[in-house]
C-alpha cells in the first residue's frame, strides 16, 4: 500500500493498493509487466476482484484499529468496467468486507473513459450513488480531454508522474501542473454531483 498524503497537513488521507506479482525466480514483478498480459487473457477480471476484496478487507481492518479518516484506492481496468457488472461486484465486496463505501476510491485511467464511454459514465455514476469516490489516474497522458472533466463524475485527478517528476526543476512542468490544478479545482467543483 502506498500512502496518499495531504501536502498541506502532512496527514495520510488514503492508501493505494499496489499489486505485485512475486515470481519464484524474478522476485517482485511490476504491474506494468503482468497487467497487460492479465488484460489480454481476461484474467484481469478475477485478479481485479481479488485485489478489490483484499484492499477493502484491509481497509476495514485498519478502521477497526482506529484509523477512520482515510480511504483505500484501487486501480480498475477498463476491462473490468466493460464486463458490465462492476457496480454489483463493488456492492458485494463492500457488503462482505464491511468497508463503508465512502472509504473506497476506484482509480481509472483516461483510456478507460474512451473504451466504453456510455457504460463507463453509467458505472461511475452508479459508484458515486453508492458513495464510492472516483479518481482519474495518469491524467495528462495521451487521451486528455477537457470534456472528461465536464462529463464524468470524478472526485480527484492524479497527474501523470511524467509531469510531477521534475516539477521542482522545470518551469514548463510546473506551469502544466499549476494549470491542471486550476482546471481540475474548477471543473471538479461543478461536476462532483453529476
Amino acid at each position: 500500500y502506498q500512502p496518499q498524503v495531504d501536502p498541506l497537513s502532512g496527514e495520510v488521507i488514503g492508501l493505494e493498493a499496489l499489486a505485485r506479482w512475486e515470481h519464484p525466480d524474478k522476485g517482485l514483478v511490476s504491474p506494468g509487466e503482468f497487467i497487460p498480459l492479465a488484460e489480454e487473457t481476461g484474467l484481469i477480471v478475477p485478479l481485479g476482484q481479488r485485489i478489490l476484496e483484499e484492499a477493502c478487507r484491509q481497509g476495514r481492518r485498519w478502521q477497526e484499529e482506529g484509523f477512520l479518516n482515510f480511504r483505500v484506492a484501487v486501480n480498475v481496468s477498463a476491462i473490468q468496467i466493460a464486463k458490465g457488472n462492476f457496480v454489483r461486484t463493488v456492492k458485494n465486496v463492500l457488503k462482505t468486507t464491511g468497508l463503508p463505501a465512502e472509504h473506497l476510491e476506484v482509480e481509472i485511467t483516461e483510456s478507460t473513459l474512451i473504451r466504453e464511454p456510455a457504460l463507463t459514465l453509467e458505472t461511475l455514476r452508479a459508484l458515486k450513488r453508492l458513495g464510492v469516490s472516483v479518481a482519474l489516474d495518469d491524467f495528462g497522458t495521451g487521451y486528455s480531454a477537457l470534456s472528461y472533466l465536464k462529463t464524468y463524475p470524478v472526485d480527484r485527478l492524479k497527474i501523470d508522474q511524467n509531469f510531477i517528476r521534475n516539477v521542482l526543476h522545470s518551469a514548463h512542468d510546473s506551469a502544466i501542473v499549476e494549470a491542471i490544478f486550476a482546471m481540475g479545482r474548477n471543473c471538479l467543483l461543478y461536476t462532483s454531483d453529476a
